[in-house]
């Protein structure tokens, strides 16, 4: 940890102005991936990956929520159009 910071402090202006937008867009993935898989829980999900991001465990399920959540529904929605149709017939 001591080493990460040391380097940190011996960045230049321009290594900064690299690492940090890089560093906020892996800390916001699972934001952004909500953002085009999962529109209906994006607040839940922005809200969410603030304490998040300190705990890899729950950025990585926040990104599995993230990408499945459109998914999720759709294959629900397919499932009961398949027990409707043999229903019927």
């Amino acid at each position: 940890m001591e080493q990460f910071l040391t380097t940190l402090q011996n960045l230049t202006f321009i290594q900064y102005a690299t690492f940090i937008p890089l560093f906020l867009i892996i800390y916001f993935i699972p934001t952004i991936l909500a953002y085009f898989f999962n529109k209906q829980n994006l607040k839940i999900i922005a809200i969410a990956n603030v304490p998040a991001g300190f705990s890899m465990l729950i950025w990585f399920a926040l990104i599995i929520f993230s990408i499945t959540g459109n998914a999720s529904d759709k294959l629900l929605k397919k499932l009961k159009l398949k027990n409707n149709e043999t229903k019927q017939a």
